[in-house]
């Protein structure tokens, strides 16, 4: 079984969670929320859950990205694959690998 996004194992995965939660601060800030406005929003029962997920602790779970990209203001895709450079880069850059000299996305077409 696969679980390296799931378990907080390695520095690696630690590092990648906080840059997440960081992401999701500056979203979150961007539209002048509270934390817990933003859970609110989310119909979280304890703001504290947006808490760990931005220091990191956590992840948003698949089922509610659909609920945190409307609360943030921003498109589902956006937020999934954004999140995915955090949550699962070895799946991100699979499939959107970087070409940094056109700084655009590229696909890899067989």
């Amino acid at each position: 079984m696969y679980a390296h996004q799931t378990k907080l194992a390695t520095e690696e995965v630690q590092v990648l969670r906080r840059e997440g939660g960081r992401y999701l601060r500056e979203l979150r800030e961007a539209r002048g929320l509270s934390q817990r406005q933003l859970a609110t929003l989310l119909h979280l029962d304890f703001y504290t859950f947006v808490s760990q997920i931005e220091t990191g602790r956590g992840r948003i779970p698949p089922d509610s990205y659909r609920i945190w990209a409307e609360a943030l203001g921003i498109e589902p895709r956006e937020l999934v694959r954004n999140l995915m450079r955090y949550y699962d880069p070895v799946t991100f850059n699979i499939l959107f690998e970087w070409d940094n000299a056109a700084a655009q996305p590229t696909a890899n077409v067989a």
